[in-house]
């Protein structure tokens, strides 16, 4: 519990964060459809744009995420923080001064830009904050805390979006989304910085011989990772690999459920900005209770490698019943299947933090978020014009719900795919070349280089 108690601020920037980034998600659907297509349920240009626009924003953390990962093992997580929290704040304060045309196409091109450098950073950084301050055995359920404050953050988000004006809600996410900057750089205490720990282990092999230079540049540069770099990682350790395997198809398969379900419900059962706060609404409780409650109760008995499949399975069946929904109360029925499908993303990334030592846990959740933004980038560009075609007026076939039942199909081989992963905690040693310190290097160059 004093492990948890040091985690205390790092939540409350989690939590405001995420609360300013949901709040506008229930409205940013109608928003989008009034800004493109006013008086209709079914858009398809509104489709391809969301999609389009999820897909850029992917490779952009394709890039990102091991590369801020790999930044925040040097610099501290503090430090990385900053730049995703701060950034997010200019795409909300557009649409909270006007939401007509020409302010929706602004914020497109900025949330576009701002989310290929940000997105899932806050989430990738809190994660590796977690591993640096929390011991092994503690660790699967401290993940699964820290998920369920952005669970709990759901809720209250989606229970402001409720019962505020859009206009209203977009005003009060920018707010919160400035509080949580502030609050992060007064609060948050930064245990790399403050020790001045450097890589025990480290990932990215550095090669120094008598000709090369050894200025603060020439390090510097050093620091960023290689494609090389992270396949090294993924061939050191094959639970690693089996882990970044289900990474990809299980984001391959929330990819494609952020690309194509809100529309889908749209043009089904014609969703509007209340019915998706309330769908939202129901998924946070769930995802709150189980994450708060549940996980910590059965990580210390049930391995995660267990609990895992048991998400991924319950999630492909969820995906599958909402292919076929036949009735607007189905969504929110199949909506009390979070309860296990949230225990998915902790169970990983506990998993994949064990596999590295303390001090390279940025680069690991960074690599692993980035292969899952690989997912990301695929998704939409599969599933947004599947989805498109299935909700047209001339569909190959009668089945509204055909993308679902393929997002399903994903989820099931993620599945099958966590039968294989291993219970393998030990930490791999990555080979690294020999550095040679001459006599003309300082001894401080020297040992920090080590």
């Amino acid at each position: 519990m004093e492990e948890l108690a040091e985690l205390g601020h790092l939540f409350m920037t989690v939590f405001l964060s995420t609360l300013s980034a949901i709040m506008v998600v229930p409205a940013i659907t109608d928003v989008t459809m009034e800004a493109l297509c006013p008086g209709v349920d079914e858009c398809s240009l509104a489709i391809y744009l969301s999609g389009f626009q999820q897909a850029v924003i992917g490779v952009g953390t394709v890039v990102m995420m091991p590369l801020i990962g790999n930044l925040s093992d040097r610099y501290g997580r503090k430090a990385l923080l900053t730049f995703p929290i701060t950034i997010s704040i200019i795409p909300l304060a557009t649409l909270a001064y006007s939401r007509s045309t020409e302010f929706f196409y602004a914020y497109y091109i900025l949330r576009t830009l701002t989310a290929m450098l940000s997105e899932g950073s806050t989430n990738c950084l809190a994660l590796a904050y977690v591993a640096d301050n929390i011991s092994e055995s503690k660790r699967t359920s401290a993940f699964g805390i820290l998920a369920g404050v952005g669970s709990a953050a759901f809720v209250f988000g989606t229970l402001a979006a409720r019962f505020l004006s859009t206009a209203l809600a977009f005003q009060v996410a920018a707010v919160l989304s400035m509080v949580a900057a502030v609050y992060m750089r007064v609060f948050l205490k930064d245990k790399l910085s403050e020790t001045g720990h450097l890589l025990a282990q480290p990932i990215l092999k550095q090669i120094v011989s008598n000709d090369d230079e050894v200025g603060d540049d020439k390090v510097a540069f050093k620091a960023f990772p290689s494609v090389g770099d992270l396949v090294s990682l993924l061939r050191t350790s094959v639970t690693f690999s089996q882990a970044a395997i289900v990474t990809f198809f299980n984001s391959l398969a929330e990819g494609g459920l952020q690309a194509a379900m809100m529309y889908y419900l749209k043009a089904r059962f014609q969703f509007s900005k209340n019915q998706y706060a309330d769908l939202m609404l129901i998924v946070g409780l769930a995802g709150m209770l189980s994450q708060l409650v549940l996980m910590p109760l059965l990580a210390p008995f049930v391995a995660e490698q267990k609990l895992l499949s048991l998400g991924l399975l319950v999630g492909c069946a969820n995906t599958v019943v909402l292919s076929v929904a036949w009735s607007n109360w189905v969504p929110y029925a199949t909506a009390v299947f979070t309860v296990v499908v949230v225990l998915v993303t902790p169970c990983l990334r506990s998993i994949a933090s064990k596999q590295v030592g303390s001090s390279e846990q940025g680069k690991a959740q960074g690599c692993l978020s980035g292969i899952g933004s690989i997912g990301s980038i695929i998704s939409p560009l599969l599933f947004s014009p599947l989805t498109a075609m299935f909700l047209s007026e001339k569909p190959p076939f009668d089945f509204p719900g055909f993308s679902i039942l393929c997002i399903g199909f994903m989820t099931m081989i993620a599945f099958i795919q966590s039968l294989m992963i291993t219970a393998d905690h030990h930490h791999h040693q990555i080979p690294t070349h020999k550095i040679d310190c001459s006599d003309r290097l300082e001894a401080s160059s020297c040992d920090h280089l080590r």
